[in-house]
């Protein structure tokens, strides 16, 4: 990647901030690089517990397939970081994408990550077209946490 990832106009947007624990400041005394990955699949997963409806979360379940991390700014110890996620707006048969962008207090990006996730049917643990409808309630706007 090399451009900065930022959601399409309209697009909703779910918002999680983050402090960092002592566990995740590495030798060089900021955040390890290792952590904004985790906090990239914290927001997909509160994301996807936000959106999503009981039942489907009951039937599905989704595995990475990939990701892709830009890494830019360090986030200090004492800094919180504001983690932002969004959707494609369709999916690729059972392949979804999700974008992530992390940011300082400054508003400068610390990482920015794209997924891709696929979704599975929790009984069979096999891959699944995605429903329109899961991908239309993440594209509704809506009053989401921390948004």
């Amino acid at each position: 990647m090399s451009r900065l990832l930022e959601p399409p106009e309209g697009q909703q947007v779910f918002r999680l901030d983050f402090r960092p624990k002592p566990a995740d400041i590495d030798d060089n005394g900021h955040v390890n690089n290792v952590v904004y990955l985790s906090w990239a699949q914290d927001l997909a997963i509160a994301h996807w517990d936000a959106m999503q409806a009981a039942e489907d979360k009951a039937q599905w379940a989704w595995i990475c397939l990939r990701h892709e991390v830009d890494y830019r700014r360090s986030l200090m110890p004492s800094e919180i970081a504001l983690g932002r996620t969004w959707v494609a707006d369709k999916a690729d048969g059972p392949r979804f994408d999700r974008y992530v962008r992390i940011d300082g207090p400054d508003g400068a990006m610390c990482a920015q990550v794209i997924t891709t996730w696929c979704l599975i049917e929790r009984d069979g643990r096999r891959p699944r077209r995605v429903p329109q409808a899961l991908v239309a309630r993440f594209m509704a706007p809506a009053s989401l946490p921390g948004g």
